[in-house]
């Protein structure tokens, strides 16, 4: 009988570098679709991370959901409003047992997607080992299986004709688990960015030991967009992504100019070479700047969230290329990460992550999102930092 799903991939270290961005949770909740593994990690239900593995990444991907039936599915339902309402299989697994599998096997002696910040240095360089030449990878795969409902998820490497499995336990996903929501239809803000700029700024202000993040977006006055670590033991500090009117094109001198250059929306990354070579000097560190809250807000967004919760996903901010920073009338946060992968083994002409192709390889993203904090649980922990 052919497994309910199988896939095998020639660039493990693919599935690493995504898996672990949300690797701040021991397990993570796994569901199988024809497009790919989604993998969904929480925390207190205020933080919520999300990776999905496009089954561009795979050389192989099989996905035969007939081959058995879940348990407890209603069979006598109508045809029509089951293939409308088709529910994929999906299980919790324990995703530390699976990067730890993965690391078992050196996938992450192949740092390709280093963290950009560069007083962070690397004391044993990939380059440096003999071990880690490309010839030894060529006979190298990862097959992810899944034989029916219940069963273990299986990793099977193969190497120079040796095979290891793994079986990891799967288990039944909590009733009430559910995704953080974000209200696509009422997001007030939108900004792009590369996400090594968000890297450094959250870096810097951790430096302070903050209990809280502020964000203050505005398209109107100065500061359009900050971020500040307040409620540590030290002084709040913050920084400020400010519009350089020096770089403004001829004839936009002047504040106005900076908005109107800074409020323009980018269609594609052509577009802001473009920009920056125009600019010549240093070009607005936005892309995308979209700021409209509600008239109830006033023209500034201000929300506050745990500097802990953030600094989970500086993995992701350290190897993605961009961010979408996104938040809603609700003050949900979502950091979206577009991560580009190095193309060592995905075959040419293959549809890679959702039909989007970087120059260098395939470009996957992975999700954030963020509860606010409530007026009196900031004020909590401001004065839990002053005690401090």
């Amino acid at each position: 009988m052919e497994p309910l799903f199988a896939g095998v991939s020639n660039n493990a270290h693919h599935l690493y570098t995504l898996l672990s961005c949300i690797g701040f949770a021991p397990k993570a909740t796994v569901q199988i679709t024809p497009d790919g593994l989604r993998f969904s990690v929480e925390e207190g239900r205020v933080i919520q991370g999300l990776a999905f593995l496009d089954k561009s990444l795979f050389t192989s991907y099989a996905f035969n959901p007939s081959t058995d039936a879940e348990p407890n599915q209603n069979e006598s339902a109508e045809s029509n409003e089951s293939s409308q309402n088709v529910v994929y299989p999906h299980f919790v697994v324990s995703l530390s047992a699976l990067l730890e599998t993965l690391k078992i096997f050196g996938i992450n002696e192949l740092e390709s997607n280093r963290p950009r910040d560069t007083s962070i240095t690397q004391a044993n360089p990939a380059s440096s080992s003999a071990f880690n030449a490309p010839a030894l990878l060529m006979d190298r795969s990862c097959t992810l299986q899944y034989a029916r409902y219940g069963a273990p998820l299986s990793i099977i490497i193969t190497e120079a004709g040796v095979k290891t499995t793994c079986e990891l336990v799967t288990y039944e996903p909590a009733e009430d688990e559910a995704d953080i929501p974000l209200q696509r239809d009422a997001i007030i803000m939108k900004i792009i960015m590369r996400s090594a700029w968000l890297h450094s700024s959250i870096a810097e202000l951790d430096s302070s030991t903050p209990n809280i993040l502020k964000l203050s977006a505005c398209a109107t006055r100065d500061p359009y967009f900050a971020l500040s670590g307040a409620g540590g033991p030290f002084s709040e500090s913050t920084v400020e992504f400010s519009v350089d009117t020096q770089n403004q094109v001829v004839g936009g001198a002047g504040q106005g100019a900076a908005q109107s250059q800074m409020h323009k929306v980018l269609a594609d990354d052509g577009s802001s070479r473009a920009r920056a070579t125009r600019a010549k000097v240093a070009p607005t560190v936005t892309e995308t700047f979209l700021v409209s809250p509600p008239s109830s807000m006033g023209e500034r967004i201000q929300q506050s969230y745990r500097f802990s919760l953030i600094r989970k996903a500086a993995r992701a901010m350290s190897v993605a290329n961009k961010v979408s920073i996104r938040g809603d009338q609700q003050g949900v946060l979502s950091l979206q990460f577009m991560v580009e992968l190095d193309d060592n083994s995905v075959p040419v002409g293959r549809p890679v992550g959702a039909g989007v192709k970087g120059p260098n390889g395939p470009v996957c993203f992975v999700d954030f999102r963020f509860v606010p904090l409530l007026d009196e649980e900031e004020a909590e922990m401001e004065m839990d930092g002053e005690r401090e």
